[in-house]
């Protein structure tokens, strides 16, 4: 059976164009393909393809809100962001999400097919500038000795929310403290890590981890 891969991009063209290659792909199909997560969302749930191809920019909900949304109810599924965004916010806000892989647009027919065979086996297929980016990353934001004991238990807490991808108004939720009180939280990370965005922060939180 091939794999079934679906496509959620509202621009008509590539989406069909890219359907197109991976059809003609062995091992592959592409199932179906939308123009809007608000279109997709419910169809993706009942269909439950082996992977999605998602673009970020979207009309009404972006992709990296659709694959925070869809992610955590079809874990099985993999999500792989083909967009025109190649910046560090972009990438580590959709892979914090639960995005799998992360393409850049211009990606030609092999590329495209070779990152498909690489999900499929279980990788997380770059596009070489994007990875080239991720390593820059995390050589610029690793935290220095000491940065992980400089945050409180709160403040701990809530960066490792901010790193499965959970919005503020989650946060407030999930710990019954006051969207003031989280914001408050935020900038004091953002202080002691010495960092200017959400991105940057999961960044540094990744090198605290222990492995």
């Amino acid at each position: 059976m091939p794999t079934p891969v679906a496509i959620v991009d509202d621009d008509d063209v590539s989406r069909s164009l890219w359907a197109d290659w991976i059809d003609q792909a062995p091992g592959f199909s592409c199932r179906n393909h939308y123009g809007s997560a608000e279109e997709a969302e419910p169809r993706l749930l009942q269909q439950r393809p082996d992977i999605i191809l998602m673009d970020i920019k979207l009309p009404g909900r972006n992709g990296i809100e659709c694959v925070r949304r869809l992610k955590p109810q079809i874990p099985e599924i993999q999500f792989v962001m083909l967009t025109v965004y190649g910046d560090a916010d972009h990438v580590f806000d959709a892979l914090a999400a639960g995005a799998t892989g992360y393409l850049l647009k211009r990606t030609n027919r092999p590329t495209l097919l070779a990152a498909l065979q690489e999900v499929k086996a279980g990788g997380s297929p770059m596009s070489s500038t994007v990875a080239r980016q991720v390593v820059q990353f995390f050589q610029q934001t690793r935290a220095k000795v000491g940065d992980a004991d400089r945050l409180s238990d709160r403040e701990r807490e809530i960066l490792h929310l901010l790193s499965l991808g959970r919005q503020n108004k989650e946060i407030v939720t999930q710990l019954g403290i006051s969207p003031s009180t989280v914001a408050t939280h935020i900038r004091r990370i953002y202080e002691k890590l010495q960092v200017h965005s959400r991105a940057e922060a999961v960044g540094k939180f990744a090198t605290m981890v222990p492995r």
